[in-house]
């Protein structure tokens, strides 16, 4: 089951100037009749922004994204139910030919299409079924179709994720949407995660590049489910250039104001990514505070949020706070004090003087691990860093979704 926030539904998504977003049934991997198909459409001149997976192995349509991006790009491709990785040099060939397929039907160049892809890794990737769906979902282009769009990218997602924010700058509203789809293989890197983001700011791709890489590295770079980086991680931000507001130049407050929002949309995205992990019940953060630098702080917490004895206790709700003890012990910091080392669960401390706390008492742990939420938080009591991951535990249900991915 999803760890959903209460009341949980798709929000209202405010429609992007300039952006259009149009879905279709390709039937790539179905046991259902539903769209796999996305196309969204950005307006000539806007500026195209985009972070990738770090996997050697980085899939066909990776590669080409890549490539493509500095082409002034007017359309993103996204398929689900096939990866197109671990496909050679024929994986390529299909992505460049779905990016043909779609310039034919919207009339442009196939250099300004980005492709993406995910679902399962190793099969060709089926061009005949994407090439007839294409029409259709050029068809529906629509401003308003963020929760098709949305439920097209999913794979094991049990709910479609969306945000939708405006801030103000210099009097005007600027809009920024963003859609993900993410339940395992979850460790972006930069899960299997693919996000879509599109502004109407006036903003120069450069800065807009800048502004993305940032939010990117606090959010979607801060969760992890499974410890896994899939092929195909990408995030994308897209600025149409439509509001009435003035360009964003860099080291103006204008510039604060937008990234501030758009980092705000990233974390509320790869929170939700979070809650949908495969199986997951429980929703951890992980907060190491007083580290060093901000990477022993990540460090910290990723060993923590990794480790399946730790997850597999959060999932039983059993108080064994020495799993979580031992993680930051190999998680390989350099001459720690382990007297100066304090670990609590939510406000209960269970880690003291280098071993348990002596208020510590075993119901006062089961309340807070009987939660849905909770809150891990590491003193290191060697610096002034402090780092936040997101993380959920290890299900029943996890094995289970993963073990029968492919049938």
């Amino acid at each position: 089951m999803a760890v959903l926030p209460q009341g949980h539904h798709f929000p209202d998504m405010r429609e992007v100037a300039g952006v259009t977003l149009g879905t279709a049934c390709a039937g790539i991997k179905q046991t259902e009749q539903r769209d796999d198909i996305l196309v969204i459409q950005m307006p000539e001149n806007a500026s195209c922004a985009a972070v990738f997976t770090q996997n050697a192995f980085c899939a066909a349509p990776v590669h080409v994204a890549k490539a493509h991006l500095n082409n002034a790009p007017r359309w993103l491709l996204v398929n689900s139910g096939n990866a197109n990785a671990g496909t050679g040099d024929q994986g390529m060939r299909d992505a460049l030919a779905t990016c043909a397929d779609l310039a034919e039907a919207a009339g442009g160049a196939a250099g300004q299409v980005l492709p993406f892809s995910t679902g399962v890794i190793g099969q060709s990737l089926p061009v005949d079924k994407i090439k007839a769906a294409l029409p259709v979902a050029v068809h529906n282009l629509s401003p308003k179709h963020w929760d098709k769009a949305a439920r097209a990218i999913m794979t094991t997602d049990t709910f479609p994720k969306g945000v939708s924010k405006v801030c103000t700058i210099a009097g005007q509203p600027v809009t920024i949407n963003g859609i993900s789809k993410g339940a395992g293989m979850i460790q972006p890197n930069m899960a299997t995660m693919l996000g879509f983001m599109a502004t109407d700011a006036n903003i120069k791709q450069p800065l807009l590049q800048q502004c993305l890489a940032q939010a990117v590295e606090l959010s979607f770079n801060r969760i992890t489910v499974d410890g896994d980086t899939s092929t195909n991680d990408a995030c994308v931000l897209i600025a149409s250039g439509c509001s009435a507001a003035p360009e964003i130049e860099e080291d103006s407050d204008h510039y604060r104001i937008f990234a501030e929002a758009v980092m705000e949309v990233c974390k509320q995205l790869a929170e939700a990514i979070v809650r949908d992990g495969e199986g997951a019940t429980k929703l951890m953060r992980i907060v190491v505070k007083q580290a060093a630098t901000d990477e022993e702080a990540v460090r910290v917490g990723k060993t923590i949020a990794h480790s399946p004895l730790v997850k597999t206790a959060f999932f039983a709700s059993d108080p064994n706070w020495g799993r979580i003890l031992a993680a930051v012990g190999r998680a390989g910091v350099e001459n720690m004090d382990l007297d100066k080392v304090e670990i609590y669960l939510d406000q209960v401390c269970i880690v003291r003087n280098g071993g348990r706390a002596d208020d510590y008492t075993e119901e006062a742990g089961q309340r807070v691990m009987d939660q849905q939420e909770i809150t891990v938080t590491v003193a290191l009591g060697r610096g002034e860093a402090s780092q936040e991951i997101l993380t959920c535990d290890f299900s029943y249900d996890y094995v289970k979704i993963n073990a029968e991915y492919r049938t």
